[in-house]
């Protein structure tokens, strides 16, 4: 039976990301492929309370440089500013899971060092925002001098010893 949600019914994707555990709903997602671009519609949408639950579905369900989310990567990068923390995080796992044109990577490079900057924003949606940051000075090494800043003791105060574990070994493979 489908719930009738906002004055729409609930589609059958809609209704796995609201009652079933992420091993069903990654399941369902292999059992009906015909839902993938439902499911990135849905991740780039404001229609919560499904945009941030497809967009990390979506993160477990997609291959590297999957080729379903290429049409979606402007409207990803368009609209990652306007979402919460917790939506951005997952936003950026699925963006650090492609390989990005220059365009992409100088925005998305802005919009993470913001993030980054941000201490006061959760440390999870801080490291993805530097594991992109790294990722793209992996590909243009002029960066990796100028981004050693981002290890400053007022970027670190505010993360877990977890996250600072993780900035370390970040900095340490950007470093190799």
């Amino acid at each position: 039976m489908q719930r009738i949600c906002d004055n729409t019914l609930e589609t059958p994707l809609e209704e796995k990301l609201l009652n079933s555990y992420k091993d069903e709903m990654i399941s369902f997602m292999s059992a009906n492929p015909e839902f993938f671009e439902e499911a990135v519609e849905l991740a780039i949408s404001n229609k919560q309370p499904y945009a941030w639950r497809a967009a990390w579905l979506l993160w477990s369900c997609m291959e590297e440089n999957d080729k379903r989310i290429n049409k979606y990567i402007q409207k990803i990068v368009d609209t990652l500013k306007t979402k919460d923390d917790s939506h951005q995080r997952e936003l950026l796992k699925i963006l650090l899971k492609m390989d990005l044109i220059e365009e992409y990577e100088s925005i998305l490079f802005d919009h993470c060092m913001n993030i980054w900057e941000g201490i006061n924003k959760p440390p999870a949606v801080r490291v993805n925002a530097l594991k992109f940051i790294v990722k793209i000075a992996k590909k243009h090494p002029e960066l990796a001098k100028e981004i050693t800043f981002l290890t400053e003791d007022q970027y670190l105060e505010s993360l877990s010893p977890g996250a600072k574990h993780s900035v370390s070994k970040l900095m340490r493979e950007l470093s190799q």
